[in-house]
This record gives structure tokens, C-alpha cells and sequence, in this order.
């Protein structure tokens, strides 16, 4: 059903898009991956920013619960995702691989079926190396059928598929083995390649996963957050619907950078169609960090039909703009203030965001949730508080 809806949006965007720019970002040729997922960018929650290696089927049947009761679940945060630390550390004798028995007692499969049954999806990690990185669960090279197998058998609908003991073999030539390993088990897994970006892995794993990492482990702070998403920049050409850049999980809510900072973190992952990949404790969430994540507005810009990555498009110093087109005709724009102390006044022009100079547009603030009086032609402008950010959505005026 997701997919269907999926490309229905697509094809209504495809019909309303009346901009001559909308028509030629649109590609109804793409070559999507065979799974026929991603074709927006995954939202979901995973359990290793906030929980590490302390994880249980208490913790993620509770966290299922909490997606679902506190309205993320129909918000579009779908997937309920194990890091590491989840498995025994050996193979059976038949070389699969079991859940901890200690840790969760029930098995694997009876997880993703309790999952399931909230209207989720579960997701599940590995390495494409001997072993994981953290624990030393078995990894998943040599084993690649036998674990898609497994997984599928489960239920799995998501893999993260980590790059640790790697043997030094190119990833270009471990990573498609399990996409193959995907495609023949039976069951459509969304498949999520976490190779560090080493590799300039977004020139090649178009044709491998769904999402690819760009980037080494974000940290809750700020300087980690904003050099991650300035390295995930360069790659935007690259994101299409079917397979994004992925800077990394969201670190909103667990309590490393401030309230601004945590919008900065989720309005450029919003504009980067980066996966929405949640990573704190959702059972204890306050309301105001289930503002930032819950916003409807944010959220429509990074599930965009369009799937066109918005990137950085000016800069003067720690002032930049960052924008990006969206269907059917509209721009999202961001105004960025990396300065630590002083407020500053930002503008961009209709030059940097792609507008043609004499474009009458509407003007919505996403955060505050208001259309600005009156319409703007040529230029937008607003005062900026340090380490902070405004966002807006330019709505072209007919006729302009």
C-alpha cells in the first residue's frame, strides 16, 4: 500500500506541475531499485544514538507502542530499527545467525510480528564485514544468502549494513552481494548501505541500496552535526527517489545540542532528503522536542514526490542560504546562522535559489507555522539568532 500511495503522489505531482523547472527535475525513467522502496526518504527510529548496546525487546516493543501513541506513527515514522549489539555471538551449526537469547527471549521473529502488529516495520543490523563493529556479532560477509534468508524469514522489512571487518575487500565488490542476497530472499527489505562514505560511495550505490552513508558517526554536538551535513553537501547530484544520501541518524532529543540547534540539525536534514531516522528515547519525548520532529511542514519537505536534494547556494561568512526545488513549482529555503554569538540579518536572492528575478512569491514560515503578510518579489530577508535557522517554502504566484 505504501508504494502504491507513493507513486500516486509522484504522479499527481507529475500532473500539477505546471513550472517549466518542475518538469525537467522530474525523471519518470528513473531507475529505482528492484525492492520498488525509498521512494522518499525512510523515517523511522533506531536504537543506537540514545541506547547504544542496552537494548531488549522490552525497550523496542515500548518504543513501538510510543511511536504509535504519541501520533509519529502517522506522522510517517515507520520503521523501528536494531543497531548492534542484538545477536548471539556465534552461528548455529547451520551458520545462522539467532537473537541474543538473554536480551530477547522471544526470538527475533516474534518481535517483528509484535512490531507488525502496531502497523510498523522492523529493521535489523549487520556488517559487511566477519564481525560487527561494536559487539562482534557475527558480520554477514561469506554469509550473505543465508542471512537475507534469515532475515526475511523473520519478517524484516530494513537492514542497516554496517562496514567493520571489512578484510579490506572493496565495498564495491562486498556491498552488492547482499543486494543480491536482498532480492532473491523473498520479501522486500529496504536496504541501508553504512560505508562511511570512504568510497565516494554516492557515485556508485545508486544501483546497490536505498540509502548509502555518507559520512563517518555523528556526535550530539554541533560542530559534528553541521561538518557532517556540509560533507554530505557534495553530494546532492546523486540523491534521487529510490536512493539517498544519508548523513547519518537524527540526534534531536538527546540532549548534546541546544533547542535552535536541534531545528537547525532537522530542517537541513528535511531540505537534504536524508532519511528521518529518530534516535531518542521516544517513550520519555517532551513536547518540545516532539515539535521538532513532529512538524507536519518540515516533514512534507523531506517526503517531497519531487525527491530533488536541496544543498548550500550561498555563503558570506558564517551567513548562508540553503535551498532546494519542490513540486510543483516551489522552492524550500533555509537561512542559516553559523555564528555562535550575534543574530544577523540573511538574505536570499531569487538568483540563489532559482528563481527567476521578477517572481511574485508566497511566503511560508515553517516553524512558525504562517504565511507572511503581503508577497515578495526579488529577495527574502530575516534577522537570524546564532546557531539557528528560519525556513520557508516560496510558493510562485500565477501569472509572474
Amino acid at each position: 500500500m505504501e508504494k502504491v500511495l507513493t507513486t500516486l503522489a509522484i504522479l499527481l505531482c507529475l500532473i500539477s506541475c505546471l513550472s517549466v523547472e518542475c518538469r525537467k527535475m522530474i525523471n519518470p525513467h528513473r531507475n529505482l531499485l528492484a525492492n520498488g522502496l525509498g521512494l522518499t526518504p525512510a523515517m523511522g527510529w533506531n536504537s543506537w544514538n540514545r541506547f547504544g548496546c542496552n537494548i531488549n525487546e522490552t525497550l523496542i516493543k515500548e518504543t513501538a507502542d510510543a511511536i504509535v501513541s504519541t501520533g509519529l506513527a502517522e506522522l510517517g515514522y515507520q520503521y523501528v530499527n536494531l543497531d548492534d549489539c542484538w545477536a548471539e555471538y556465534n552461528r548455529t551449526p547451520k551458520g545462522e545467525v539467532v537473537g541474543n537469547y538473554k536480551t530477547f527471549p522471544s526470538g527475533i521473529k516474534a518481535l517483528a510480528d509484535y512490531v507488525h502488529s502496531k502497523g510498523l516495520k522492523l529493521g535489523i543490523y549487520s556488517s559487511a564485514g566477519d564481525r560487527t563493529c561494536s559487539t562482534g556479532m557475527p558480520g554477514s560477509l561469506g554469509y550473505e544468502y543465508v542471512d537475507a534468508q534469515t532475515f526475511a524469514s523473520w519478517g524484516i522489512d530494513y537492514l542497516k549494513y554496517d562496514n567493520c571487518y571489512n578484510r579490506n575487500i572493496d565495498p564495491q565488490v562486498r556491498y552488492p552481494v547482499m543486494t543480491k542476497a536482498l532480492r532473491q530472499a523473498g520479501r522486500p527489505i529496504y536496504y541501508s548501505l553504512c560505508e562511511w562514505g570512504q568510497s565516494n560511495v554516492a557515485t556508485w550505490a545508486a544501483g546497490v541500496g536505498n540509502s548509502w552513508r555518507t559520512t563517518g558517526d555523528i556526535v550530539d554536538k554541533w560542530d559534528s552535526m553541521i561538518g557532517i551535513m556540509d560533507q554530505n553537501d557534495g553530494n546532492a547530484r546523486y540523491a534521487k527517489p529510490g536512493g539517498w544520501n544519508d548523513p547519518d541518524m537524527l540526534e534531536v532529543g538527546n540532549g548534546g545540542m541546544t533547542h535552535d540547534e536541534y531545528i537547525v540539525h532537522f530542517s537541513l536534514w528535511a531540505l537534504a532528503k536524508a532519511p528521518l531516522i529518530i534516535g531518542c528515547d521516544v517513550r520519555t519525548i517532551t513536547k518540545e522536542v516532539k515539535d521538532i520532529i513532529g512538524n507536519e511542514e518540515v516533514i512534507a519537505v523531506n517526503q517531497d514526490p519531487l525527491g530533488v536534494q536541496g544543498k548550500k547556494v550561498m555563503k558570506d561568512g558564517n551567513l548562508e542560504v540553503w535551498a532546494g526545488p519542490l513540486c510543483p513549482g516551489s522552492k524550500v529555503v533555509i537561512l542559516l546562522n553559523r555564528d555562535s554569538q550575534e543574530s544577523s540579518s540573511i538574505t536570499a536572492t531569487w538568483e540563489d535559489v532559482g528563481l527567476p528575478r521578477h517572481t511574485s512569491v508566497e511566503v511560508r514560515d515553517l516553524w512558525k507555522h504562517e504565511t507572511l503578510k503581503g508577497n515578495s518579489t526579488g529577495s527574502l530577508t530575516a534577522t537570524v539568532g546564532p546557531h539557528s535557522c528560519k525556513m520557508f517554502i516560496l510558493k510562485p504566484l500565477v501569472g509572474t
